[in-house]
């Protein structure tokens, strides 16, 4: 309780730091390559739509995110960030987890707005630290990340340390205080909404020639929910092979998870991914298979990862079921264009095929489809679509996605 309190007292006036070092930032002088206070914007407006057999109506919601981004450098290694963020939300067609439409499917993008992010940080050649309200991304954030495909970012409460003790080796730890998760504050059940936690994280990276190999150990305690902690080991292995017109590339991982902390179940899971990827000429194609073990009354679990990456983009796997899951998909994608719009196009198409881990029965298959195209200057568009059919869990489920962003600087 007493490091509980003190997290609260550090991490409550960290707002008000950032604004006291941004303020006398703006009479520096400014770098010729970086202004000393710079000011950013970003605005995405999404019409989404969601077709589950599970229910009669079919949900539908229009958003816009506005999100505004003080960042300061102040010599010497030190930085600062204060973030703003506010979503919009038209229409009441959906179950927003915060509007009780629960006769509607689910479009977790609720009317909120929030300090998303608001830290200090210091960094040199080697080492770096980052103190208060941050984005995490570890890795291809299967374990940990900011879900950005919500309108609502999730962010942490954290302390980042990182140490680079040879060029091609990072290491990182981070203390994990409190998770914001993308439900925002408003979400009706307050679990939803953010977790009281304290989780280390530890993170080693190499990465030389045509190799790349990490591990891993994330030691996660949810004070909130006890039987959601959990202790993941892992490695990860990955080799790049250029050719003159093409590029291969091979990946393995696994890692075990067990319970943790004050979790009164006993369980221990195991994780593995192969990939492998073939570019050439402009399209890229990949094949894996990745096995998230269950028991047939608990499954391992990903509860901190950027879960609407992975699975499927009709996110009906965002919690494992408790049979364990394996996903095997195959994908390709590219860019498109001619003359001045070259590579401004991009597309993307998958399959996923889904099966137990306990017993092999046939869950479902899924294909998704993007294309991404500019617009204007700096302002670019997205549609995306993804089509669930089950075989034996959950229910027939399609989902729609046309986007508008637009950045500044």
């Amino acid at each position: 309780m007493r490091r509980r309190h003190a997290a609260y007292l550090v991490l409550s006036w960290l707002p008000g730091l950032v604004f006291g070092l941004l303020v006398p930032a703006q009479a520096a002088e400014p770098s010729s390559e970086t202004p000393a206070v710079a000011l950013e914007w970003n605005a995405r407006l999404r019409h989404e739509i969601v077709e589950d057999d599970a229910f009669v109506p079919r949900a539908e919601a229009t958003t816009l995110r506005l999100r505004a981004t003080l960042r300061a450098r102040m010599g010497a290694g030190f930085s600062a960030l204060l973030e703003a963020e506010g979503v919009a939300n038209g229409g009441n067609r959906h179950d927003s987890t915060a509007n009780g439409r629960t006769d509607y499917p689910v479009i977790a993008d609720p009317e909120a707005m929030e300090l998303n992010q608001a830290w200090v940080g210091w960094r040199n050649a080697r080492s770096a630290a980052t103190l208060g309200r941050q984005r995490v991304l570890l890795g291809n954030q299967r374990w940990v990340g900011n879900v950005g495909w919500r309108q609502n970012e999730q962010t942490f409460d954290a302390l980042a340390l990182e140490w680079k003790p040879a060029p091609d080796v990072t290491a990182r730890y981070l203390w994990l205080d409190r998770a914001h998760r993308v439900n925002s504050d408003q979400a009706l059940n307050p679990l939803a909404r953010e977790r009281a936690l304290d989780t280390h994280l530890l993170d080693l990276r190499y990465k030389g020639g045509r190799h790349q190999l990490g591990g891993y150990a994330y030691l996660h305690t949810d004070e909130d929910v006890p039987t959601a902690s959990s202790a993941t080991w892992g490695m990860r292995w990955s080799i790049d092979t250029r050719g003159e017109n093409h590029d291969w590339t091979l990946t393995l991982e696994t890692a075990r998870q067990r319970n943790h902390a004050r979790n009164p179940l006993r369980f221990s899971h195991r994780y593995w991914l192969v990939e492998s990827a073939y570019a050439r000429k402009g399209v890229s194609w990949r094949a894996g298979w990745e096995h998230l073990g269950g028991d047939g009354s608990h499954a391992l679990q990903t509860p901190l990862a950027t879960l609407h990456a992975f699975n499927g983009w009709a996110d009906k796997f965002v919690a494992t079921p408790p049979k364990g899951l394996d996903d095997r998909y195959l994908a390709v994608g590219g860019k498109l264009g001619q003359g001045a719009l070259a590579g401004k196009f991009g597309w993307a198409l998958a399959w996923h095929d889904y099966r137990a881990d306990v017993g092999g029965a046939r869950y479902g298959r899924e294909w998704n489809a993007s294309v991404g195209f500019p617009v204007h200057g700096t302002v670019s568009g997205l549609l995306k679509f993804a089509d669930y059919r089950a075989q034996g869990f959950a229910q027939d489920t399609s989902k729609w996605w046309l986007q508008l962003e637009w950045t500044h600087p």
